[in-house]
């Protein structure tokens, strides 16, 4: 079982999970809720796969 596998099976016991994941893709895939931060501050947040879809999280992050 790898480290993404265990976070999915713990949230989904009920426990929230405060992950800070620099894997963007795969935060994302188990997240219900993400934030973007920048030089400390944030920049974007919402339901992660809101934020999956925005052009500049697809470009900045993702390099599609």
């Amino acid at each position: 079982m790898d480290m993404f596998d265990a976070i999915r099976r713990i949230n989904a016991d009920g426990l929230s999970v405060l992950l800070v994941e620099q894997n963007v893709m795969m935060a994302m895939e188990i997240a219900s809720c993400a934030y973007v931060i920048e030089e400390g501050r944030i920049v974007m947040s919402g339901p992660a796969e809101n934020l999956l879809q925005r052009p500049e999280i697809r470009k900045a992050y993702l390099g599609l």
